[in-house]
């Protein structure tokens, strides 16, 4: 499978880095590919580690103005010209979608996919990785938008919430009859 990881490229503690670096091993021992924004800085640099030197694939999609900063190396690296291009090229380079940790970027492409599947113009699994609670208020919002009908579909349909890098796989791989 190729599988987008959407994420932070922050530097961050253990508590953050540990699941980012065993979700790459385990995508490179499932003999998948990394597709993700390109960076080699911070959880995208741990995330890309992990999958490279399990030997997993890695397929890198950065922007004009971060290209810079893009990890060397890699099977596939893109350059698009706009975040939306970004957004656009990783979703269509990608069979299924994880969503970690991060800021309002992670949180623009994890909302975009969603919507994007909310309205069946894709079906790919994705899986919000709720690493050490973060996406809990997340979550709790979007049961008060299914509960409220603000959601057209059950949120089950749309996200997978996953507590661990190995649930999160293993949805990802059921999903895709994987295994």
């Amino acid at each position: 499978m190729r599988i987008c990881v959407f994420l932070s490229a922050a530097d961050l503690d253990a508590r953050y880095t540990r699941p980012a670096r065993e979700f790459g091993a385990l995508l490179g021992k499932g003999g998948h590919t990394l597709v993700w924004g390109g960076s080699d800085t911070g959880l995208m640099k741990v995330v890309a580690d992990g999958a490279q030197e399990a030997g997993g694939r890695l397929c890198g999609v950065s922007v004009d103005f971060l290209a810079a900063k893009a990890r060397a190396g890699c099977d596939e690296m893109v350059i698009a010209a706009s975040l939306a291009e970004r957004k656009r090229l990783l979703l269509e380079k990608s069979d299924a979608v994880v969503v970690m940790v991060g800021g309002t970027g992670t949180l623009d492409e994890a909302t975009e996919i969603l919507e994007l599947k909310k309205h069946g113009h894709t079906d790919k699994p994705v899986v919000l990785l709720n690493t050490e609670g973060f996406y809990d208020g997340l979550k709790t919002q979007f049961r008060r938008m299914e509960a409220e009908g603000f959601l057209p579909r059950p949120l089950t349909d749309l996200v997978f919430f996953a507590e661990e890098p190995v649930g999160a796989l293993a949805y990802l791989e059921e999903s895709a009859g994987v295994r």
